[in-house]
């Protein structure tokens, strides 16, 4: 078996908001800007912002990694097949190191840091805080031994007394190096939104941000140290693919026209996701919503996350292109839509300032509610009929939105039975309309190895029946020509 020997190293924290994203994405560019390295970036956990400031800063995809939504081969092959090639993988934890879906830490970055054999350097927000750093940083030494803590880096640090002084604690302590120490107030524009960070395409300055970061990382941090760290790593087995119910590259029929609205209101897509509907025999075609003048001839359509709620004006101005997405809908075009793209779909979204109109195929409103509305992993059980998935299937995935459905009119076909998770409607999710599936649930292509087939298929049917009814309308055409008086 060949070994996977490319240096990694996992950024993790006590807590979510310690500061993994800075230092991870400062780390990235660093790497790749002042030391020529070729970056792999990795994000733990069900996340689009944050993986986004990692792919800027590593000019590369960040991939996702989560031990919850992936069985455990897939996401070990997924990370060997992803940073083979690279001179050192950057993998930034979520929330603390042991924070998981139960008491037991299940699915918590610390297991995944195992799972990968990646040393772990923690993030320590020191606010008002001294030799207690130490006893914390102990624990997550002690908790499970086989997690190796090889640094830390403190954050928010009041000055060099302060900086002292936790120093001096933790190295004593817990025999483990300091190696940085970041002020208070960095200087870095890091905006925030209700979801977390502002997504770079929104980001004024992500060039100069990045700058920044690394010259950051640089004047407090000790980035030769964390490279020796990563480059430390034990090697990594590739676990054997199983080959069975997966379609093989080079299918023999003609690419598949996906069209995937990616803009700056729909920007939620794991890249693995558009990869997977690649090796499935689709042609992607990338269409903006709010410049595009109508939908392009596809053969289905994939709309993924995003935030209608703040970019309500191009939407509803661009009349035209939700005039053809309608259209299209009607017609039988196989429709993809997650969370974002469900708001999309639906009536409108009521906003305290009124109703904004949006394509109107689902028959409800949505509104956009102060605190979210469904939050974390959910589990669903297909038990309805979908054009992309089999009846009796269970789909893992997460949801994260603030919007809820309100104002339903008429009947609502409803695929998914909600067994972890809010969905959409009294426990189900996942809205049929003809060839639509709408759903709050985000789903990750290497934990559903039936998605990107399913919505390829769905379009080969789609265009195999449109071809054979424009040939019908022409025969008959033409019929109707011969039989007319000379």
């Amino acid at each position: 078996m060949m070994l996977h020997r490319t240096p990694r190293l996992m950024i993790a924290a006590l807590r979510g908001g310690a500061g993994k994203t800075l230092v991870s994405t400062g780390l990235a560019a660093v790497f790749r800007r002042l030391k020529g390295l070729r970056v792999a970036v990795f994000k733990k956990g069900p996340d689009y912002i944050d993986a986004g400031w990692l792919g800027c800063a590593a000019a590369s995809s960040c991939y996702n990694l989560d031990p919850y939504m992936m069985p455990l081969p897939d996401l070990l092959r997924s990370y060997v097949d992803r940073a083979a090639g690279t001179d050192v993988a950057v993998i930034e934890g979520n929330r603390g190191l042991y924070d998981g879906v139960d008491a037991d830490g299940t699915c918590a970055s610390a297991e995944l840091a195992k799972l990968l054999k990646a040393p772990v350097v923690l993030v320590l927000d020191a606010t008002k805080v001294t030799r207690t750093a130490a006893a914390m940083i102990l624990g997550c030494q002690h908790l499970d031994i086989q997690v190796h803590v090889a640094g830390v880096i403190l954050n928010r640090v009041a000055g060099g007394r302060h900086e002292r002084v936790l120093t001096e604690a933790i190295e004593k302590v817990c025999d483990v190096p300091v190696l940085g120490a970041l002020p208070k107030d960095v200087g870095i524009a890091f905006p925030e939104r209700h979801m977390g960070l502002v997504p770079v395409h929104e980001h004024a300055g992500v060039q100069r941000t990045l700058d920044l970061l690394a010259e950051c990382m640089l004047r407090y941090v000790d980035v030769e140290a964390l490279h020796r760290i990563a480059q430390a790593a034990e090697p990594l087995g590739r676990p054997a693919a199983e080959a069975e119910g997966r379609r093989p590259r080079g299918i023999l029929r003609p690419c598949v026209r996906i069209g995937v609205i990616q803009d700056r209101v729909f920007q939620f897509y794991y890249p693995e996701n558009l990869e997977a509907l690649q090796e499935a025999g689709a042609e992607l075609v990338f269409v903006d919503s709010t410049r595009a003048p109508v939908l392009p001839e596809l053969d289905a359509l994939y709309i993924g996350g995003g935030f209608p709620e703040t970019h309500l004006s191009p939407l509803v101005a661009n009349e035209s292109f939700r005039a053809s997405v309608r259209n299209a809908v009607e017609d039988g075009l196989p429709v993809y839509a997650e969370c974002g793209g469900l708001m999309y779909l639906s009536r409108g979204i009521r906003m305290p300032e009124g109703l904004h109109p949006m394509v109107g195929v689902l028959p409800f409103h949505v509104s956009m509610g102060k605190r979210p509305q469904g939050h974390g992993y959910t589990l669903v059980e297909v038990v309805g009929e979908t054009p992309f998935f089999p009846r009796g299937i269970v789909l893992k995935g997460h949801e994260f939105h603030y919007s809820r459905v309100v104002d339903v009119d008429g009947p609502v076909a409803l695929a998914f039975r909600v067994k972890k998770g809010c969905g959409v409607l009294e426990g189900q999710d996942g809205v049929c309309y003809r060839n639509v599936l709408a759903t709050y649930t985000h789903l990750h292509a290497v934990g559903c190895q039936t998605w990107a087939p399913g919505l390829v298929d769905a379009g080969w049917r789609y265009r195999v029946a449109r071809e054979r009814k424009e040939v019908s309308g022409l025969e008959a055409s033409r019929a109707l020509v011969g039989q007319s008086p000379a």
